[in-house]
Parts: structure tokens; sequence; C-alpha cells
């Protein structure tokens, strides 16, 4: 239970952070004795961090499914421009119905992805050595986009090609160690989207995939006997609870920073952790596959 705890304080405090909260409890969940808590453990305490960008986007989803509805259901026209949310006898699109589609269009990526690599997100994607390096690569990648991205464009400006991209970008996490934040906030500061329009997008983006893989995961783990050495139910319940509490207030703080700072401080933090990983792994206190 108590590495339930920590594993739950891990995946709240680093789910939001550009710095890859399945890298995290990888590296936790074996520096602490239990070896790699598991794709499906990683996925269903993000069904908590995902429950905190509900609660604090609240008010942003309710605009954006009402809009949605109106579009769709005609209230705007008949027309399927109109049903789409897009302009229509002079009066301009309807942004917040349009994100709803874009959201859609941009979960597309990672959920193709997700279902043709299950078996490598689950095992091959899991070795240290290639967590290791995505920080390192990922953390370059994320310092070389803040430093050239634009910041010209607000969320109000996106349309159908970059939510594509975001979604390509999203899809790379599927990589412990690429970051999901981190990846689609460098995606939006190449496209030349503020530091804050990049993240708030991410947070929303990630709604349908982060919570469909959980749920997914969560029936399987109801229908399946648990692995050797996985956490128990009642742990991972407490890991998804506590991982609820911190990321909401991880959100409040993440998006404070991002407004006044740059991503800098985390792309030191990446590779630091990176090569402390690759020490550990030279001197046999960690294992580049997990042990049974």
């Amino acid at each position: 239970m108590w590495e339930s705890i920590v594993l739950g304080l891990v995946q709240g405090l680093t789910e939001f952070l550009p710095v890859s909260s399945s890298a995290h409890l990888r590296i936790v969940g074996e520096l602490m004795g239990s070896s790699d808590p598991g794709a499906g453990f990683t996925a269903i305490t993000q069904i908590g961090t995902e429950a905190a960008v509900v609660l604090y986007f609240r008010r942003d989803i309710a605009r954006i499914c009402v809009a949605w509805w109106r579009a769709v259901s005609g209230a705007r026209g008949s027309s399927l421009a109109a049903r789409l949310g897009g302009p229509v006898d002079g009066t301009p699109a309807d942004h917040e119905a349009l994100m709803a589609w874009f959201i859609a269009l941009g979960s597309v990526p990672i959920v193709l992805l997700g279902l043709v690599f299950q078996d490598s997100i689950e095992s091959t994607f899991r070795d240290l050595r290639l967590v290791a390096l995505m920080l390192i690569v990922f953390g370059l990648v994320l310092g070389w986009a803040d430093r050239v991205g634009r910041s010209t464009k607000e969320v109000t400006d996106l349309d159908g090609r970059d939510a594509v991209l975001f979604g390509v970008a999203q899809a790379m996490a599927l990589v412990p160690g690429v970051s999901r934040s981190g990846g689609t906030i460098s995606m939006g500061r190449f496209l030349g989207y503020t530091r804050e329009a990049a993240a708030r997008y991410s947070f929303l983006l990630a709604l349908p995939a982060v919570l469909g893989s959980g749920f997914f995961q969560l029936a399987k783990s109801l229908s399946d006997d648990p692995a050797p050495g996985s956490a128990s139910g009642a742990g991972t319940l407490v890991a998804t609870v506590i991982a609820f509490v911190v990321g909401y207030f991880v959100i409040i703080a993440f998006l404070k920073i991002v407004s006044t700072f740059s991503y800098r401080g985390f792309v030191v933090y990446r590779i630091v952790v990176a090569l402390i990983v690759f020490l550990l792994l030279a001197i046999g206190t960690l294992h580049a596959v997990p042990t049974a």
C-alpha cells in the first residue's frame, strides 16, 4: 500500500509536467523494489489525473459540449458546415463546437497506434535504456521548440491540420520517456502557439485517449488474473485518488509557471534524470528489462 501511495504521488506530480509520468513510474517503481508497476497500473492511475483535468476545465468542457450539441442538432443551420461549427451565411465559426471536432480528430493517431503497438507498449517500450534515451532526445526537442516558437497563436487559432499534428505528437508518448504533455507542447511551440495555449490544448486533447485507455485497462484488470507483483485493486484505487488530488494542484501551478518562465528547467531535469538512470543501469541498481 505504501508503494501505491508513493506511485500515486509520482503520477500526480509528473502527469502534466513535460517530464513523462510513465517514465517516472517505471523508474520509481523499480527503485522501491517492486519492479515495473506496469502499463496497466499507469493507465488506470491516469484516470485520476484526467479527472483533475475535468474538474479544472469543467466550464471549458461544458461550453464545448453544449456548443457541439447545438451545432450537430442543427441549431446553427442544417448545412454540413453549420453542423460542424464552421462559418455560415456571414456568421463566424463557432470555435467551441469546432474544438470538439479537433479534439476527436487529434485523438485518432494515439488510438490507432495504441491498438497496433499494444504489446510493445506493455513490454519493449518499457526498456529503461529506451526510456532514458527518450528523456534526453525529447527534452532537447522541447527546449528547441520553446526557443524557436513564435508565440503568435492562441487556442482559437486551432485548425484541422494543427489538430492532427498535435495528435501525432501525443501518440509518440506511447513510448515512456517522451511525455504526452511534452510532445504536444513541443508541437504547439513549433506551430507558433503560446506556451499557455499549447498547454491548455494538450490537457483537453488528452481526455478521450487517456480516459479511454484507463477504463480499458481497468476493465481488463477486472477480467484477467493479476500479474505477479502487480498492485492490488485497493492499492491502485488509492494511487488513483492521490493522483487526482495532487494532479489538480499541479495543473494550477503549471499553467502559472508556463505563462512566466521557459521550459529550460524541465529540459535540464529530464537530462539529469536520464543520466542518473544510465548510471544506475551500469552499476546494476536498475534493470533495463523488468525482472520477474
